[in-house]
């Protein structure tokens, strides 16, 4: 993996955040291990034991995609652009700002100011595009972030509702609207920061699941963010091979960890396009 030389926020929007994320996570993970869980079950139970090692499973998760998405290269820097193999025919073009030979697939983005391969998005929560090279470790990290927020929202209904006291209505506006309690002051109770917690922690699992099903969508059709709002269908493989693409020739291993190796099949810059893979794999698509 080739280090991006500049990892800090280029924006306001960018820093806060990433801000946000480093640090509601470690907040919500303190919150559920050393708070609830110890709540729910006893410390020399087995269900306790397990679900104190689930849950640090998951955070090693969350930490090492999140840091993989932001230390991978996924720019045209990181390659020598062969300049005999540009054509035109095939999806290059000169990017002005960048003044240098582009890919296909390859979009310039004004934040990173320099062109991605196979860019699908700026995200703001890391401060990075999100290209060939981190795309795996950025739909792992939604992946995480979506079964921790609806694991602890499972047990945090729980936790929350036997020790807030329930007042209609104000109860019911400081749910759906979460910034109410500031407006109207906490009950000068630890409780109150703990409903906080379960209020983020509900409208994390909410966002993430939406952003799941939209990127993984988007993985089974052999297509980025880019692509899609075009309805290019140009390098749909079949559901198998574009899991493939994005995840690697282990991709059957990549939800375990993120430091396991799964080599890529292409090199960002040359792809196969569904004409060519189904006349070299006929029975595959």
């Amino acid at each position: 993996m080739i280090i991006r030389k500049a990892i800090w926020p280029r924006t306001l929007s960018d820093f806060f955040s990433m801000s946000f994320i480093l640090t509601i996570v470690p907040i919500i993970y303190w919150f559920e291990l050393w708070v609830v869980l110890p709540a729910t079950y006893k410390h020399d139970s087995l269900s306790y034991t397990l679900n104190f090692l689930f849950g640090n499973f998951i955070m090693i998760n969350i930490v090492g995609n999140f840091t993989y998405t932001i230390f991978c290269d996924t720019s045209t820097r990181r390659d020598i652009m062969p300049i005999s193999a540009a054509n035109t025919k095939d999806g290059w073009r000169l990017c002005t700002t960048c003044e240098t030979l582009a890919p296909p697939r390859s979009w310039h983005c004004p934040t990173c100011n320099v062109c991605i391969l196979k860019r699908d998005h700026h995200c703001i929560f890391t401060g990075c595009c999100i290209g060939h090279f981190n795309h795996r470790y950025f739909i792992m990290l939604l992946l995480y972030l979506f079964v921790a927020t609806t694991y602890s929202f499972y047990y945090n209904n729980f936790f929350i509702w036997s020790r807030v006291r329930f007042e209609f209505p104000m109860s019911i506006i400081k749910i759906v609207l979460p910034l109410a309690i500031f407006v109207f002051g906490f009950d000068g109770s630890i409780n109150q920061f703990y409903l906080l917690l379960y209020i983020v922690s509900v409208v994390g699992m909410l966002y993430t699941g939406v952003l799941c099903i939209y990127h993984v969508s988007l993985v089974l059709n052999g297509n980025v963010a880019n692509e899609s709002n075009k309805r290019i269908r140009t390098y749909d493989l079949g559901w198998k091979q574009n899991i493939k693409e994005v995840f690697g020739e282990r991709w059957y291993l990549t939800w375990l960890l993120p430091y396991i190796k799964s080599q890529l099949p292409h090199n960002g810059i040359i792809w196969t396009t569904s004409n060519s893979w189904q006349c070299t794999n006929p029975k595959r698509k």
